[in-house]
């Protein structure tokens, strides 16, 4: 058991809305899942007609070469939640490890690599994923995962050496160090358990933010490359045909907010959850 400043997410229920951001990010979740093994249509098959409206044959209507909407919608649906899993994982190891590093750290290396982190922080996470994928010089999911899982390393690493320095400080960590306890089993058994739901809120948040950033990506041809169909992608297309079929770039705008927005209520119910007294702030 880690000691005694271990967050109390005592059976605190989460309000209606943060219920609501679940069901939000469980439907699109499903959705993407499904599109691994099933969708209406085949992603590039042109087997309406072009720009057809929304009806029984084609759920989201058709684009401008008649490839099904509602298809890519659900393609859209699993990159966006690839390229979010895939960036916060890296974010997370990449952050977690520096931030550890920098709060055991002697003071010096830590001041320069919370120096480090903050320089990082002032970039947008946009911004350096474009010089990641300038340096790669080639456009890809796998590129667009790395560079923004890049980008959000920084932000996790500064709440990670924030909060191992706060519990360093505590008694029960001096009391295991004397007892002969080494580093890697206190950062094992007593810091990650304390920071893990704190951290669950800031990689929620990053989730987000990561696939906000993959759509502007690939809005920009940074981005996961035809055939791919991700939301970004989608936009792109239809903006040379929102006035006669505006359905085109309205859906895949609303399922890019719905899944920002159903993730931040979820990272806000989990906030409330696991630290109540911060909601005040």
């Amino acid at each position: 058991m880690s000691g005694g400043t271990a967050p109390r997410a005592a059976k605190r229920r989460m309000n209606p809305v943060h219920w609501l951001g679940i069901a939000i990010v469980s439907v699109i979740f499903a959705c993407g899942i499904l599109s691994f093994f099933w969708t209406p249509y085949a992603l590039n098959d042109m087997i309406g007609g072009r720009l057809e409206p929304p009806g029984p044959a084609h759920w989201a209507g058709t684009d401008r070469l008649g490839r099904d909407l509602f298809t890519q919608l659900m393609i859209g649906a699993r990159i966006a939640l690839v390229v979010g899993a895939g960036a916060v994982a890296i974010g997370a190891v990449i952050g977690v490890t520096t931030g550890m590093l920098a709060a055991f750290a002697t003071r010096f290396l830590d001041d320069a690599l919370a120096a480090v982190f903050d320089i990082l922080i002032a970039f947008p996470t946009l911004l350096i994923a474009m010089l990641v994928v300038a340096a790669r010089e080639q456009a890809s999911l796998g590129t667009a995962i790395l560079a923004l899982g890049i980008g959000v390393s920084p932000i996790v690493g500064r709440v990670t050496r924030i909060l191992t320095k706060r519990i360093l400080s505590q008694d029960y960590i001096t009391a295991a160090r004397v007892s002969g306890t080494g580093w890697p089993a206190i950062a094992l058994w007593h810091i990650m358990p304390n920071i893990a739901p704190f951290l669950g809120v800031t990689l929620a948040l990053q989730f987000g933010l990561a696939v906000m950033a993959e759509a502007s990506l690939s809005y920009l041809g940074l981005g996961a490359p035809p055939p791919n169909a991700s939301w970004g992608r989608m936009l792109q297309e239809a903006q040379g045909t929102v006035y006669a079929a505006p359905w085109g770039a309205i859906l895949p705008g609303l399922a890019l907010f719905a899944l920002v927005i159903g993730v931040n209520l979820v990272a806000d119910g989990l906030r409330d959850r696991f630290d109540p007294t911060g909601r005040a702030g």
